[in-house]
């Protein structure tokens, strides 16, 4: 079991990835580095293997998938990811590491907003992008995450085994905060200096499809963590729209004693109905939602009984 493991995704990043592993090697030396190769075409894997990097390999693409690889293969007491496109910096590894092994912090999100990322970054669509997710999530959540969609984080042991990775692609991290903030675990802020891509490397991040899939995860796991939060409205929306259709029928009924307008009527106990049972559907899967978080406390404290166990048999 190691103590710290970099976990670096790769797909074609052969023009940094040798000078990401040896920042890393040079600010956290007691680190074992992890390159997982994503079908690079340019030998980003024979270059990290040649720079000191244990190279391993996930052929389903998208960084989803190679991140779920990452989390069933390596163990160690705190997880650093990073990408392979040298924008986040080594130097704040040491610090974001210190908070998951001795503070017993769950995730460390890097916070590029709060620092140099709107003067880096020459998209401004991303900008936007990072600033409505971000905006979405808090208000949603009630909660003070800086940097929704950074891909710079350090894990502990039990949050990377008990995370259900569900997301393909880009949107993994947006999955990653919403678990944390669901299942209130401790998580910190960690600002840091971010750099846009050096000349001669591409972002695989399409602003459009990949922000369409991030605010999709956005409404399918809040549906999915707070039902009855999702329900509710819903409701609300379905008995307004049934309120429209029966406000006429009402008006003409008082004023001459007939029902004229007989499909309006029907439209609207349609609509009735149909909140009812969205109200009733998410009083259900609240209930279930609760036993979830039940069983994920449980699984919680097993694998931090076996992170304990594993430690004291390593000293």
């Amino acid at each position: 079991m190691d103590k710290i493991a970099v976990l670096i995704p790769c797909y074609n990043e052969a023009n940094t990835i040798k000078k990401v592993i040896e920042d890393f090697k040079r600010d956290l030396p007691e680190a074992t580095i992890y390159v997982y190769d994503n079908n690079s075409s340019d030998g980003t894997d024979e270059i990290a293997r040649n720079s000191g990097a244990i190279v391993r390999y996930e052929r389903k693409q998208g960084k989803g998938n190679v991140i779920k690889r990452m989390f069933r293969e390596i163990d160690a007491a705190c997880y650093i990811i990073t990408d392979g496109d040298d924008t986040y910096p080594s130097k704040s590894a040491k610090e974001m590491a210190n908070l998951v092994l001795n503070d017993k912090v769950d995730m460390v999100i890097g916070d590029r907003l709060s620092s140099t990322y709107f003067k880096e970054n020459r998209r401004p669509f991303h900008n936007f992008g990072n600033i409505l997710v971000r905006s979405l999530i808090n208000f949603i959540y009630k909660s003070d995450i800086r940097d929704i969609m950074t891909g710079y984080r350090a894990f502990s042991y039990q949050f990377v085994k008990t995370f259900p990775v569900l997301s393909k692609g880009f949107e993994i991290e947006t999955e990653m905060t919403i678990h944390a903030l669901d299942k209130n675990l401790y998580v910190k802020n960690v600002v840091i200096e971010y750099q846009d891509r050096p000349p001669g490397s591409e972002s695989k991040l399409n602003t459009y499809s990949d922000g369409f899939k991030v605010l999709t995860t956005i409404f399918t796991l809040y549906k999915n963590y707070k039902p009855l939060s999702f329900f509710m409205w819903l409701t609300l929306i379905l008995f307004i729209i049934g309120s429209v259709f029966l406000a006429p029928v009402l008006i003409e009924y008082f004023r001459t004693g007939l029902v004229p307008k007989f499909p309006s009527f029907i439209a609207s106990i349609f609509f009735y109905i149909c909140a009812i049972q969205s109200f009733f559907g998410g009083l259900i899967l609240d209930t279930l939602s609760r036993k979830s978080k039940q069983d994920f406390e449980i699984k919680y404290t097993e694998y931090t009984d076996k992170l304990n166990f594993l430690n004291n048999r390593s000293k």
